[in-house]
């Protein structure tokens, strides 16, 4: 899994319990794929460290079996002591005849079904959930046994049975969803957004289908994707049809199934959700199953079912990474697609080994096709592509890029060696096997890995390690921040993609001469920020003047993050990549980089003065050795309300310039 994924999800969990304790109410909103549950688990977890008094109860979704879901989460969670201060408990309804509902005490997680709660239930009109919170709640020799947490999973569906009760016994009431509902007061404190998450590679991006495509346009267009798939990525694709809830729900299947069953698609395995909730239609061979079984197994990377179809009315708790397209059949009454819906398909199917992919197989992993009325609140994304020939701009611009190499590396480092001289020297207090595997989890991915190579399933020494594993992390920090040992250049060169992708922020700039154009061939480009689409118009009036072209076209481009390999990494509590703003030619040849930054403060974004400064001296320092290895020249261009400071680093010296001195260094 990307040290940029692990950071993101446990930034969001640190800034939640920054808030927690100064609200009643909070949400977190995270987009479907991004690791929702997981970022639950950690929450729940961190907070139990300190406050072992407090118990949680997360309400979730009954449809989906969503509840067994999240409670088999936390459960892994806790069994792998992942995150080991949870201890899980599903409430179920598993009790029968006269016998009444219990919830058992000793556990501090319980996952609770919102339909379990409902009128006319046992749950409810027994008084179960109701005498289990009075006695968690209940005050013995003056304090309070416990104090109550209710964590709302999906929030923006309603909850009233418990919104009834939450003054009387919940202290904290935190709601989560992909889409927290405005209307009832859940305006985010704390989310991660759409592209954040797929810059860390949680969620893929949208490749919308064009309008006018039919079904068996998708059809096809899953046939052509489905090969690589499965030869790149060791995963079966599949791809989900939505088709109306009623009406026309079964002229809509019946014409679905009429081209399935034509010649060339004969081969697929599909699968219908669309009757009663006991019963599946399939092509498979087995098709006995009830519902759940069929989803359980259409989840996996191996299913060998191809097309999935289903009503509208399925869309939250069901996981199935391995499906790259959405198909929603439309006619006078589709509504737009549901973000849960399009959840679906975005999630990341290689996620906890991405890195280990080639980088064909990282762009087919992180696309999603949908072919769907999409949400007017939606922000868009905008498909692009170089200007020419395959290979024009790519053979124009090659830029050399560097990583950081492992302390295994190091060639004066042994492990072996290391940790036996540890062991002979160390004094140290006997930890129990639970301390010793936390501190092992909460190091970092090249620090574990040292410890599973050097154990070889010896317990002994893996025991030894983790004794030591502190040692080793530091010996592990001094090793890689100090680049001029760790840092070296890739082997292979790289350039802009051929194709890539951003998400439409406003900001914008018409530009018609760069590297790229828009798939819909209009030149209004947006950008990140204000400070981005300033210094784009900077660059661009330098076209004609200062940068190498070829024709009409100038070599200078947004470096936009997908399917990117311009990237140059760092160290700062993990290892992490920097990806420049801006990459330019001169005339000259020399190739120039450039990261945008602001310190203005807007509504939008409010600024963290001490972590810019961090920052900046992260960046600085990777951007020095960047300089030495290339011969490149990097920029660190920061605007300050209209003024521009910019950092100019060549041959491992830096200089401060303005945007005047900036603009007369590039004629030099």
């Amino acid at each position: 899994m990307l040290q940029e994924a692990i950071d993101l999800q446990q930034n969001a969990v640190s800034q939640l319990l920054e808030k927690v304790f100064h609200k009643d109410e909070l949400t977190f909103r995270a987009p479907t794929g991004s690791g929702k549950t997981r970022m639950m688990s950690d929450f729940m977890n961190r907070i139990l460290t300190n406050n072992p008094d407090v118990v949680f109860i997360v309400s979730t979704l009954s449809k989906g079996n969503l509840a067994q879901q999240n409670y088999n989460v936390f459960k892994d969670c806790a069994d792998k002591n992942i995150f080991p201060q949870i201890n899980p408990h599903l409430i179920s309804s598993e009790s029968s005849g006269e016998e009444r509902l219990f919830i058992p005490d000793g556990f501090n997680v319980y996952v609770l079904p919102r339909d379990l709660y409902k009128d006319k239930s046992k749950l409810k009109d027994e008084g179960t959930l109701k005498s289990f919170l009075e006695t968690m709640t209940s005050i013995t020799n003056g304090a309070r046994n416990h104090r109550v947490w209710l964590i709302k999973d999906e929030c923006h569906q309603a909850t009233n049975n418990l919104d009834d009760i939450s003054k009387s016994y919940f202290e904290k009431v935190i709601n989560f969803s992909a889409t927290p509902n405005l209307k009832r007061g859940q305006t985010p404190d704390v989310q991660i957004t759409d592209e954040a998450a797929m810059n860390a590679k949680l969620i893929k991006t949208i490749e919308w289908g064009a309008e006018e495509d039919t079904v068996e346009n998708a059809i096809k267009k899953f046939e052509e994707i489905r090969e690589n798939y499965v030869n790149l990525l060791g995963v079966n694709p599949c791809l989900i049809i939505q088709i109306s809830n009623k009406d026309k729900a079964e002229d809509e299947w019946s014409n679905i199934k009429t081209i399935l069953h034509k010649n060339e698609h004969q081969h697929l395995k599909w699968m219908s959700i669309v009757d009663k909730k006991d019963k599946c239609e399939t092509n498979d061979k087995v098709s006995n199953l009830k519902v759940e079984r069929w989803k359980d197994y259409a989840k996996e990377n191996a299913s060998t079912i191809d097309v999935i179809v289903f009503k509208m009315v399925i869309s939250e708790g069901w996981d199935i990474p391995r499906a790259c397209m959405l198909y929603q059949v439309r006619d006078t009454k589709s509504k737009q697609l549901d973000e849960q819906v399009m959840g679906r398909v975005r999630r990341n199917p290689r996620l906890k080994d991405f890195e280990t992919l080639t980088s064909e197989a990282q762009n087919l992993a992180m696309t999603a096709w949908i072919w769907g009325i999409e949400p007017k609140e939606s922000k868009k994304s905008r498909q692009v592509r170089l200007f020419g020939d395959i290979d024009d701009i790519p053979q124009a611009i090659r830029i050399k890029t560097t990583h950081l190499k492992t302390l295994t590396e190091r060639k004066d480092f042994d492990v072996d060696a290391f940790i036996s001289g540890k062991s002979k020297h160390d004094e140290i207090a006997p930890a129990s096997i639970f301390t010793l595997y936390y501190n092992l989890q909460k190091s970092e991915n090249e620090v574990r890995n040292l410890c599973y190579d050097y154990a070889e399933k010896n317990v002994q020494r893996w025991w030894h390690f983790c004794e030591h594993v502190d040692a080793v992390s530091k010996e592990y920090d001094n090793y890689i921040c100090n680049y001029d040992e760790s840092m070296e250049l890739n082997d292979k060169e790289v350039s802009f993609p051929l194709t890539s992708m951003y998400v439409d922020n406003e900001h914008y700039q018409n530009i018609g001469d760069w590297v790229w154009k828009r798939k819909d061939g209009s030149d209004k480009f947006s950008f990140d920020s204000e400070a981005e689409r300033e210094w784009a118009s900077i660059l661009k009036d330098l076209s004609h003047s200062d940068i190498e072209s070829i024709g009409e076209k100038y070599l200078w481009g947004k470096n936009f993050l997908s399917n990117s390999e311009i990237r140059f990494e760092y160290y700062q509590n993990g290892v992490h990549s920097s990806y420049p703003d801006f990459v330019m030619k001169d005339k000259k040849g020399r190739i120039h980089l450039f990261e945008v930054k602001s310190v203005n403060v807007s509504k939008a974004a409010q600024f963290d003065s001490e972590e810019y400064k961090n920052k900046v001296l992260v960046l600085k320092a990777c951007y020095k050795r960047c300089s030495e290895l290339t011969d490149y020249h990097y920029y660190l261009s920061v605007q300050k309300d209209d003024v521009w400071q910019i950092t100019h680093i060549s041959g491992g010296k830096e200089e401060l310039l303005s945007k005047d001195g900036f603009i007369a260094s590039i004629s030099k």
